[in-house]
């Protein structure tokens, strides 16, 4: 599968001045900018930073960055699924995974996570994939917001269906694991019927029939 990637970009402006928010970013690009030490939510910024560089030259891998000036205050992954998960069990090569998004605590709020996946779905590539996500409370940043787990999935929810991507349901173990993960997903309108059906049944991999 050809992997085809289109730029775009949008302004958004918030109360600490306008970002850019654009993407798919080149490697080339993206080692010209700098990573916001705040951008720690999965391993230290200096590792999350070679971290998604290695993502952009991957043939599948995007990234979408919320920069100001070359400082990166937020990023959106979209990479193959990890060979370990359930998701990549297929080898779809129309399936690809939102593994990542993080905006700096000091722009929260600001819809900068809405904007990027904006941005994303602008490129009408998107339209030949299946892309999915996977929520996990563990993942989410309940303290620093206050929110409960019920609240945060709202938001992420909301968020998430600015991509267009919805609730989908499954019984992956860790998904099921708690009520408040979820697994989402966006369906293109080029992707085949084949396709669909063998990502229905990833979805339901425990089943003794389906």
């Amino acid at each position: 599968m050809e992997h085809i990637r289109t730029f775009y970009s949008e302004i958004i402006d918030t109360s600490r001045g306008p970002v850019m928010v654009e993407g798919p970013v080149l490697p080339e690009n993206l080692e010209k900018m700098t990573f916001h030490e705040d951008l720690a939510a999965f391993r230290p910024a200096p590792q999350q930073f070679k971290a998604i560089l290695g993502i952009s030259k991957l043939p599948e891998g995007r990234i979408i960055v919320c920069r100001q000036d070359q400082l990166v205050v937020g990023y959106t992954t979209f990479v193959y699924p990890d060979p370990l998960e359930r998701w990549a069990e297929g080898n779809m090569e129309n399936l690809i995974e939102l593994g990542a998004i993080e905006v700096i605590n000091d722009f929260r709020g600001s819809g900068l996570g809405k904007a990027m996946l904006r941005v994303s779905m602008l490129d009408d590539a998107m339209e030949d994939y299946i892309i999915i996500t996977t929520e996990y409370y563990w993942h989410w940043d309940l303290k620093r917001t206050g929110l409960n787990v019920w609240d945060y999935r709202k938001v992420m929810e909301k968020m998430m269906n600015e991509g267009g991507l919805e609730y989908y349901a499954t019984d992956d173990p860790e998904i099921s694991a708690h009520p408040a993960n979820c697994l989402m997903a966006r369906i293109g309108s080029r992707v085949d019927r084949a396709s669909i059906e063998k990502f229905d049944r990833l979805r339901f991999s425990n089943r003794l029939m389906y």
